[in-house]
C-alpha cells in the first residue's frame, strides 16, 4: 500500500498509430533498381559540368549522416567520411569563439565548407554531382542568423571556395583567399537541400523557421530562375513503429503530422519533403532505408538538373 503522499503511477503511453494506407501515394518500395539506374546513368547535358547540391540545416540535423548514407547506398556498403583536418581560417579575426567556445575547440567538420565527391564503382571516375556541406544554422542571435543567410547566399552563387572556415561573427570578405570572384557554372549551386531531424521538428525554434524562410527567399532571387529546394527529414528516431519497420514511414500518424506542420510553418510544398533513414550498418542497406535514400537522391538530381538546364 502507498502512503498518504504516494504518487499515482504515470498513465500508460498513448499507442503509436499507423494508417491503413500510406499517406504518400506516388511512392513505391519496388522502385529501388529504377532509381539506382537513373542515378548511375545521369549525366548533365554539358560535357564536364557538375551538378552542385548544397546541404543546409540546423546544427546536428544530420547533413553529414545524409552524405555518408548517399555514399553507402551507391557503394553498397556502410561508408563514413574521414574527419576533416584543415588549417583554413576565416577572413575575420576580431572574434575567435562561438557562444564562448574558442574556434580551435570546435569540431572543424561543423565549420568548414566542404565538397564531397563519390567514386563510381571500382573506377577512378566520380558521379557528376557534388554534395556541399556547410556550417549548421546557429540561431543564437539576430546577427548570427543574418550572417548565416549571407553565407548561404554566397555559397549559392559559387563565391565560396572549398576549405573556407565559417565564422558566425563576420561574413566572408572579398579579399579572402577563399572568395571566388569569378565562379563557373559548376561552382554555383543548382539545388538547395534542407536537412531536418524529424524528432526535433516539434521543438524547433521560431528563429530557425525564420532563417529557413529567409534562405528560401534568397534562393528565389537567384538570377535566371527560382532555385529548386528540397527538404530531407531524417526519421532515425522519429517513431518507434518506424524504428522497428522502416516501411511504416508513410503510415506513421505522428510523422505525418510533423511533416505537414513543418510544411505549413515554412510554406514548403509537401511534395518537396522526403523522409529518409540514414545508413549506419549493413542491415540498414537491406531493410528499406536504402530505398528512401535513393528515392530522395533521384528527386534531388532531377530538380537540380531542371535548374541547370533552364535558359
Amino acid at each position: 500500500m502507498g502512503g498518504l503522499f504516494s504518487k499515482a503511477p504515470p498513465p500508460p503511453p498513448s499507442p503509436v498509430k499507423l494508417l491503413d494506407a500510406p499517406w504518400r501515394k506516388h511512392f513505391n518500395w519496388g522502385n529501388k533498381e529504377d532509381d539506382l539506374q537513373y542515378v548511375n546513368s545521369y549525366k548533365p547535358q554539358t560535357e564536364g559540368q557538375q551538378l552542385r547540391i548544397l546541404l543546409q540545416g540546423p546544427i546536428g540535423a544530420g547533413k553529414s549522416s545524409f552524405i555518408n548514407s548517399v555514399k553507402s547506398v551507391l557503394q553498397n556498403r556502410p561508408c563514413t567520411e574521414s574527419p576533416v583536418q584543415s588549417t583554413s581560417h576565416s577572413s575575420c579575426t576580431k572574434k575567435r569563439s562561438i557562444s564562448g567556445t574558442p574556434l580551435a575547440e570546435v569540431d572543424s567538420r561543423t565549420l568548414l565548407y566542404k565538397a564531397f565527391k563519390i567514386k563510381k564503382g571500382d573506377s577512378n571516375c566520380c558521379y557528376p554531382f557534388v554534395l556541399n556541406d556547410m556550417a549548421g544554422l546557429n540561431a543564437s542571435s539576430r546577427k548570427t542568423r543574418q550572417l548565416h543567410v549571407k553565407d548561404v547566399k554566397r555559397a549559392l552563387k559559387g563565391h565560396i571556395k572549398e576549405g573556407y572556415r565559417f565564422n558566425p561573427e563576420c561574413k566572408l570578405s572579398k579579399d579572402d583567399r577563399h572568395y571566388n570572384s569569378s565562379p563557373s557554372d559548376s561552382d554555383k549551386v543548382h539545388i538547395l537541400v534542407f536537412v531536418i531531424d524529424a524528432s526535433t521538428i516539434s521543438s524547433m525554434k521560431q528563429e530557425n523557421m525564420e532563417v529557413i524562410e529567409d534562405i528560401r527567399d534568397e534562393a528565389n532571387e537567384m538570377g535566371k530562375s527560382t532555385l529548386n529546394r528540397i527538404r530531407i527529414i531524417s526519421v532515425d528516431e522519429a517513431c518507434p513503429k518506424i524504428s522497428r519497420d522502416i516501411r511504416n514511414v508513410y503510415k506513421s500518424v505522428s510523422l505525418k503530422k510533423k511533416i505537414y506542420k513543418f510544411s505549413t510553418d515554412t510554406r514548403i510544398n509537401i511534395d518537396n519533403i522526403y523522409p529518409v533513414k540514414n545508413i549506419h550498418s549493413e542491415s540498414d542497406l537491406k531493410d528499406g532505408a536504402d530505398v528512401l535514400i535513393l528515392h530522395a537522391l533521384r528527386r534531388i538530381i532531377e530538380r537540380g538538373d531542371d535548374f541547370l538546364n533552364k535558359p
